[in-house]
């Protein structure tokens, strides 16, 4: 299955556990197929590069570089219209229907609003895992 996962996500899973760290332990085993566009790559280098800024000794940048590596690199061109409250989350659902992803993994709020925006279901984390990678968090 084609998967766009969110930058809050991927950031999530590396540091707390939880539904989001089973996303990308997935992501890592291939149990998905994973994409992203060069504009969702860099967010996540640019969002990790944040994170290390404020957290002293943190070193993301090796794991989202193996992420990353691991995905298909998807060139989305931009929606025809702004679709969410925060332009710049459109560039996840760019990708899924670039990509022909109909999943888009994520926990904002604004983005899961639009879930079904072109066919691309928006789901969170836990439901990912319990109904996609069909896993129990109990």
């Amino acid at each position: 299955m084609r998967v766009v996962i969110d930058t809050n996500v991927v950031l999530s899973g590396i540091f707390f556990g939880g539904a989001p760290a089973l996303v990308i332990e997935a992501w890592g085993n291939g149990e998905f197929d994973p994409m992203v566009s060069p504009e969702i790559a860099d967010e996540y280098v640019r969002a990790g590069r944040q994170l290390e800024r404020k957290v002293s000794g943190l070193d993301v940048a090796p794991i989202l570089a193996l992420l990353i590596a691991k995905a298909t690199v998807v060139l989305a061109p931009n929606l025809p219209e702004r679709v969410c409250t925060d332009s710049a989350d459109d560039k996840f659902l760019a990708c899924a229907l670039a990509g022909k992803a109909p999943v888009v993994v994520s926990g904002d709020k604004q983005l899961l609003k639009v879930s079904g925006y072109g066919g691309v279901v928006v789901v969170r984390p836990r439901y990912f895992v319990d109904h996609h990678l069909k896993r129990d968090l109990s």
